[in-house]
C-alpha cells in the first residue's frame, strides 16, 4: 500500500493524504490552505491525482483546512461517499456553502480591480452550487461504527476532542492475508476544553499519522476567567471594544460558554456581546442541538443554569447592514467576529475601526499562522493594511494563551504513552509549522523509541506490515523566489514611500540633512551587518 501527503506537509494547513491499497485509492480529508498569499494560491493547483479515480473520502472533522476542497474534488469528477460524523455533517452543512461564498466574493472583487486594468476575468475556485452539490455525497456514521468503504479497508472514528464531531480514524488496510493499522489522528484536541470530550485514548497501530500543531509549546494551565473577566472590565471601563477575533466553529462557542459563565457569576455587567459571523451564528445552533457529545462537566452546567448562551445582552449579527452599524453604535461591544487569523471577514471592518482606538482591546484566543494579519500583530506591528488602509496600531493587543483547542507537546506526549506500536513502528509528523514539527519528531524518537519523519509535499510512504520505504518527492510546495520576490515589492514600496517622505523633511527644513543623512547611513550600515551571516555584503 501507498500513502501520499498531499497537504500539511510542513505546513498547518491543506490536510490531505491518498491512501491506494487493493487497487482502490482513499483520500483522507481535502483541506484548504490557508494563512500567507504563497498558501493559498496552492488552493488552485491541480490535484496530484485524478478526482475521478477517488473511490471515497474519510473526513477527520469540519474545520476548512481539512474540508474545504471538497466542492473542488466533487466538481472535477470525484463521485463517491464523504464518510464524516454526524455533527460534522450537520457542521460541513454551513462551513461549505460558507467557503464559497467567499470564494465567489473575492473573484468578484479581484475581477472588478482587474476589468480596469485590462486582465482576464477569474473563476471562483468553486461557486454556492458546487457547495451544495457536494453536500449530497455526505454519509453521516456514528463514533465507534465500523465502516467497510471500499473491499479490503475498513474504518472506526474515534473522538478527538478538537471541536464537535472531530474523529480520530482508525484505518485497517487487509493486503496479501495481513491486516495493518494505520490512527490517523486528524487535529488532536486538548484534554479538559469547554464543551467537548477528551480525545479517545487509542491502544495499538502499526503506523500513525500525527498533527504536530502546538507541538513545540506548552499551554498555560491557568484560570481564565479571572484575566478574562479583567480584560472586558478594563476595556469596558475605557470607553472601548473589545475585538476577539474567533474561529467560528469551535471557539466562539468556547468563549460564549466563558461569557455566559462570568454573567452569571457576577464578574462581569450586562455588557452587549455580539456574535458578528453568519457561520459562527449557525455553528451555535448546530452546537445547542448536539448536546449529547457535550462533556460532563458543560451537561451538568446546562443542566443546572439553562440552555447556552442564554444571555439578553446577546446579539447576533447576521446581516451585513448590521454589522456595519457596530462601528457608528455608541457605547462599548464585546465582539466576537471571525476569522480567527483576522486575514478575512467581518473582523476585518472590527479591526479596521479599533486598531488605532488606545481605549479598545483586540483579543487574540487561538492559533495565528505565519504571514496572518493576526500573527503581526501579535509580533508588535506598528502599522498594518487593513482592507487596503494603512492603519496605526494603538489599541491593546492581548494574546491569551491556553484556549487552544490541539493539544499541546505535553499533552501529546500523554496521548502517546496510551499507545503501542507495532511492526514499522513508523510515525509521520504532520500539520506544524517546522520547529512544532521537529520538537514532536524528535520527542517520538527518543521517548519512544519509535521511527518518526516530518512529511515533504507529495513524498510517499511504500508500507507493509512490517516495513516502510518513503520515496522522496522533492517537489517544493511554494516558490521561495516567488515569496522572497512579493516581500521585496512590499518592502520597495515602503521604502518609496519613506524616501518621498525624507526629501519633503529635508527641503522643508535644510538644517535637519546632516542628521537625517548620519540616521540613514547609520542605518544602512546596520542592515549590510545583519546579512553578513548569510554571506551577503
Amino acid at each position: 500500500m501507498n500513502l501520499q501527503f498531499l497537504g500539511a506537509a510542513h505546513t498547518v494547513t491543506g490536510s490531505c493524504y491518498l491512501l491506494e491499497a487493493n487497487d482502490h485509492k482513499v483520500l483522507i480529508d481535502c483541506g484548504m490552505f490557508q494563512g500567507a498569499r504563497n498558501l493559498r494560491d496552492l488552493n488552485y493547483n491541480d490535484f496530484r491525482f485524478v478526482p475521478s479515480d477517488i473511490d471515497c473520502v474519510l473526513l477527520t472533522h469540519a474545520h476548512v483546512d481539512h474540508c474545504g476542497l471538497i466542492p473542488k474534488l466533487c466538481k472535477q469528477g470525484f463521485k463517491g461517499d464523504i464518510y464524516a460524523t454526524k455533527a460534522t455533517c450537520d457542521l460541513v452543512n454551513i462551513m461549505l456553502p460558507d467557503s464559497a461564498h467567499i470564494q465567489e466574493s473575492d473573484a468578484q472583487i479581484t475581477n472588478r480591480k482587474g476589468q480596469r486594468m485590462g486582465k482576464t476575468p477569474i473563476a471562483p475556485l468553486y461557486t454556492i452550487d458546487d457547495a451544495m452539490a457536494s453536500l449530497k455525497q455526505f454519509v453521516p456514521i456514528d463514533y465507534d461504527q465500523e465502516i467497510n468503504p471500499v473491499n479490503g479497508i475498513r474504518a472506526i472514528y474515534k473522538d478527538a476532542g478538537h471541536i464537535m464531531g472531530s474523529a480520530i480514524i482508525e484505518v485497517y488496510v487487509t493486503e496479501n492475508g495481513e491486516e495493518t493499522k494505520i490512527v490517523f489522528t486528524g487535529d488532536l484536541g486538548q484534554p479538559d476544553q469547554p464543551i467537548i470530550k477528551d480525545p479517545t485514548h487509542i491502544k495499538e497501530a502499526d503506523y500513525l499519522v500525527i498533527e504536530s500543531t502546538y507541538g513545540d509549546r506548552k499551554h498555560q494551565i491557568y484560570d481564565k476567567e479571572t484575566p478574562l473577566a479583567e480584560i472586558i472590565n478594563d476595556t469596558m471601563d475605557r470607553g472601548g471594544n473589545l475585538i476577539i477575533p474567533s474561529f467560528a466553529v469551535g471557539r466562539t462557542q468556547t468563549m460564549l460558554y466563558y461569557l455566559f459563565k462570568l454573567w452569571k457569576a457576577n464578574r462581569i455587567e450586562d455588557y452587549s456581546v455580539v456574535v458578528d459571523s453568519p457561520l459562527a451564528v449557525e455553528a451555535t445552533r448546530i452546537f445547542a442541538k448536539n448536546t449529547k457529545y457535550f462533556d460532563d462537566e458543560a451537561t451538568e452546567y446546562i443542566r443546572k443554569h439553562g440552555k447556552l448562551p442564554q444571555m439578553p445582552q446577546l446579539r447576533l449579527c447576521e446581516s451585513a447592514n448590521e454589522s456595519k452599524a457596530l462601528n457608528t453604535e455608541e457605547g462599548s461591544h464585546i465582539i466576537l467576529s471571525a476569522s480567527g487569523m483576522a486575514d478575512a471577514g467581518r473582523v476585518l471592518h472590527h479591526l479596521k475601526h479599533n486598531l488605532w482606538r488606545p481605549e479598545s482591546t483586540i483579543l487574540f484566543v487561538g492559533y495565528q499562522a505565519e504571514g496572518s494579519l493576526g500573527r503581526r500583530l501579535l509580533e508588535g506591528a506598528k502599522k498594518v493594511k487593513v482592507l487596503g488602509e494603512e492603519i496605526s496600531v494603538k489599541a491593546r493587543i492581548v494574546n491569551m494563551d491556553g484556549f487552544s483547542a490541539h493539544a499541546d507537546y505535553s499533552q501529546m506526549e500523554e496521548w502517546l504513552q496510551h499507545l503501542t506500536m507495532y511492526n514499522a513502528k513508523q510515525v509521520f509528523v504532520v500539520h506544524g509549522e517546522a520547529t512544532a514539527s521537529k520538537a514532536v519528531k524528535e520527542m517520538i524518537e527518543e521517548e519512544f523509541g519509535w521511527n518518526a519523519y516530518i512529511p515533504f509535499y507529495a513524498d510517499r510512504a511504500i508500507m507493509t506490515k512490517n516495513t516502510c520505504e518513503i520515496k522522496a518527492a522533492n517537489i517544493p510546495q511554494v516558490s521561495v523566489e516567488k515569496d522572497m520576490e512579493d516581500f521585496f515589492v512590499d518592502v520597495d514600496a515602503d521604502y518609496r514611500q519613506l524616501r518621498r517622505r525624507i526629501i519633503n523633511l529635508v527641503v522643508k527644513n535644510p538644517e535637519l540633512m546632516p542628521a537625517a543623512m548620519n540616521t540613514i547611513q547609520k542605518g544602512w550600515r546596520y542592515v549590510k551587518r545583519l546579512f553578513k551571516d548569510f554571506g551577503i555584503s
